[in-house]
């Protein structure tokens, strides 16, 4: 099991772009329309399902935010940030 990491730790791996909220660390992108969102989600959905770590996803009108946390454990883990990292990579 995936062990919950220091407010320094998690300060210092933070992907460009995330910050933290509680135990959670969030990000929100913004698009030019609401198509190009709908496509980014969809996109963050199938790395997901490839890395079975599903983040809170909300779709607005030319935005998308994404939340990740570990539930299991209660916190932010070096999962939660790997993902964020794959996030921006198909943004």
């Amino acid at each position: 099991m995936a062990n919950v990491l220091s407010d320094e730790e998690v300060d210092r791996s933070l992907p460009d772009g995330w910050e933290r909220d509680g135990p959670e660390i969030v990000r929100t992108y913004e698009f030019d329309d609401y198509l190009d969102g709908v496509m980014f989600a969809n996109a963050v959905a199938e790395v997901a399902e490839e890395q079975q770590h599903h983040p809170t996803i909300v779709i607005e009108f030319r935005s998308v935010t994404i939340r990740y946390t570990t539930h299991e454990v209660g916190g932010i883990t070096k999962r939660d940030l790997r993902s964020a990292g794959l996030c921006n990579d198909e943004y």
